[in-house]
């Protein structure tokens, strides 16, 4: 079915075509349609953070910031969903035009700047929901707020998020809040990742359950930054981490109509560069992290290749965009084949 809408979703501007979407995955969902749109996948479990998995392909972060579609997402057959980028603070985002498709290469440049209503909004749609499977909360920093003082940001959204997450996000490599990514810088993540470790632990002992917590890092790192963000990794006892977000590279898209937009780049052009990261990170940290892939996943191939490179678990966001619902399927059944899940 969505081969047969997708023309009329491209006929529209994107972000607007992103809204219907999900506004439909929740009709299909309350009338009972979903197995229209998409036939979920047969079970593929999978134990990872020390969570059970019912499949290995998850919905990334970005898609439903709010966590208001959760019930929806969760009927196309998820097996996991992530939600977010929340801030304390609800904030409009950047200005519009800030998301452009570029066919040509099947991808997606965005420049949405964590458009979300704030942390006590996506708590409320949380408990609002019947959905009670594995659930991400992605969490981040509002814009005004500057680097010296992002650890209060976080602090406030870990507080919020955890009793209702199943695992927690850090996000500090989106490329739309200017100087995020100088969290990643060795030092500074050190510090940074040591105070969010000791609030995980605080609130495990709060809430009698420890969640685990995940990095998601950029995938425009040299050598040297992947060096020092594993030995950060490690040394801090932090659960995982996401191998990544959109780049700011342009190199693959040179000469499209849209290349020149300002923001984070996903879809095809993306998988070379954040499967690069992947295996990079895969040999630094071996068996000792696990690690979510995602990045340029448009078929069953491509997400049995990030979990070849070493990833335990895929998300897919872009590849929805050019495939659909169908896309989930495809890569659990093509993972199943290859037998590559322990």
């Amino acid at each position: 079915m969505y081969d047969l809408i997708r023309p009329l979703l491209f006929a529209l501007d994107a972000e607007t075509a992103h809204g219907l979407t999900l506004y439909a995955s929740d009709v299909a969902q309350r009338s009972g349609f979903s197995g229209l749109i998409a036939k979920p996948p047969a079970d593929l479990p999978v134990k990872v953070f020390g969570i059970d998995f019912p499949n290995p392909v998850g919905l990334a972060a970005g898609l439903d910031k709010n966590g208001e579609h959760l019930d929806g997402l969760a009927a196309m057959g998820f097996g996991f969903v992530e939600i977010g980028t929340v801030t304390p603070r609800p904030q409009a985002g950047n200005d519009k035009p800030r998301m452009f498709r570029l066919p040509n290469h099947e991808a997606v440049i965005n420049r949405l700047g964590f458009n979300n209503g704030g942390i006590d909004a996506l708590v409320r749609n949380v408990r609002k929901a019947s959905f009670r499977g594995v659930l991400g909360i992605n969490i981040g920093k509002n814009k005004d707020t500057p680097n010296e003082r992002a650890i209060d940001d976080y602090l406030i959204c870990l507080d919020r998020a955890y009793p209702l997450a199943s695992y927690i996000t850090v996000n500090i490599s989106s490329p739309n809040t200017q100087g995020l990514r100088d969290l990643q810088e060795e030092e500074t993540l050190r510090r940074f990742i040591g105070t969010l470790r000791e609030s995980q632990e605080s609130l495990a002992a709060r809430h009698g359950a420890r969640k685990p917590m995940l990095l998601k890092i950029a995938p425009d790192l040299s050598e040297g930054e992947l060096d020092a963000i594993a030995d950060v990794l490690l040394a801090s006892g932090i659960d995982g981490v996401i191998c990544t977000n959109t780049t700011i590279d342009r190199d693959t898209v040179a000469g499209d109509p849209h290349a020149g937009e300002v923001g984070g780049l996903s879809g095809r052009p993306l998988f070379e560069k954040s499967t690069r990261v992947l295996r990079g990170m895969k040999a630094r940290v071996g068996d000792r992290l696990p690690i979510i892939g995602v990045g340029g996943i448009l078929d069953g191939d491509t997400a049995a290749e990030k979990i070849e490179a070493g990833a335990s678990l895929v998300q897919v966001y872009s590849g929805l965009v050019y495939r659909g619902p169908k896309l989930i399927a495809e890569a659990v059944t093509e993972i199943r084949r290859r037998g590559i899940v322990a």
